[in-house]
């Protein structure tokens, strides 16, 4: 059993290769520039909801049974536009835009892990580095396909058939974002975006997301989301400044 699902995750593997994507880079060393910690600064970024907040959309998935009995349902609701207390608004990607001439960072070496539980991509939306590995794993038994669509990055497409497994990926360029999808269920969407500096997050349940350990400097902020488009604004910080802006988001 052991010999079988070692063939198979080789051949899955040779098969995203041929499909396009290539395996994750051995992360450069920086060349320019480095964050002085002790004259660091930190953003703290609120985003929220404005307006009344529409009831979620349903999606049927009783095409696939495995995909049913995991939820307990033959529906779910769609998870493209989630508020929470206060409108609090969820999966906000924020990122700094520019303001970084002459710096370089180095990329981590622990990887960022996409999901795929009960039917869906986990997490929804997610950040990740140039040349940093993304972990691609299905937790569910059955089959799924993975297909990323990157305009800058080298788009790739692979079939995940065992529950358990992973295969690794990376991307070279920025890119904000890059989606990512299903062909076997087609409500299955996620996002990832591409940034080659350390300074982005995704927004929670409270709708903040924290930017920490900046150097001084004027940077443009932008606040993204999937549905509702892109928000943008300016931030000047000081020797071990902090700041707080605010994004809001309406239909």
């Amino acid at each position: 059993m052991s010999f079988v699902r070692l063939a198979l995750t080789g051949g899955a593997l040779s098969l995203a290769v041929a499909c396009g994507g290539s395996p994750p880079a051995a992360p450069a060393a920086p060349q320019g520039r480095q964050v002085d910690s002790a004259t660091a600064s930190s953003v703290r970024a609120t985003v929220t909801f404005e307006g009344d907040v529409p009831k979620p959309d349903m999606i049927r998935i009783d095409g696939d049974s495995k995909c049913a009995a995991a939820n307990g349902a033959s529906e779910i609701p769609s998870e493209d536009l989630l508020v929470g207390n206060g409108k609090a608004l969820q999966n906000v990607f924020v990122y700094v835009k520019d303001g970084f001439d002459g710096y370089s960072f180095a990329a981590p070496k622990d990887p960022v892990v996409l999901d795929q539980q009960k039917c869906r991509y986990t997490p929804r939306v997610l950040g990740i580095r140039t040349g940093q590995t993304l972990a691609i794993r299905n937790g569910d038994p059955l089959l799924h396909n993975v297909r990323a669509d990157g305009k800058l990055n080298q788009p790739f497409n692979m079939g995940h058939p065992i529950q358990g497994t992973s295969f690794n990926r990376s991307f070279t360029t920025s890119e904000v974002m890059v989606p990512f999808r299903c062909d076997v269920h087609a409500w299955m969407h996620a996002w990832i975006g591409v940034i080659d500096h350390p300074y982005f997050g995704v927004s929670g349940a409270d709708g903040v997301v924290a930017l920490t350990g900046l150097p001084p400097g004027t940077y443009t902020l932008e606040a993204w989301h999937e549905k509702l488009g892109t928000k943008t604004q300016q931030v000047t910080v000081g020797a071990k400044d902090s700041k707080d802006v605010a994004f809001t988001f309406a239909r």
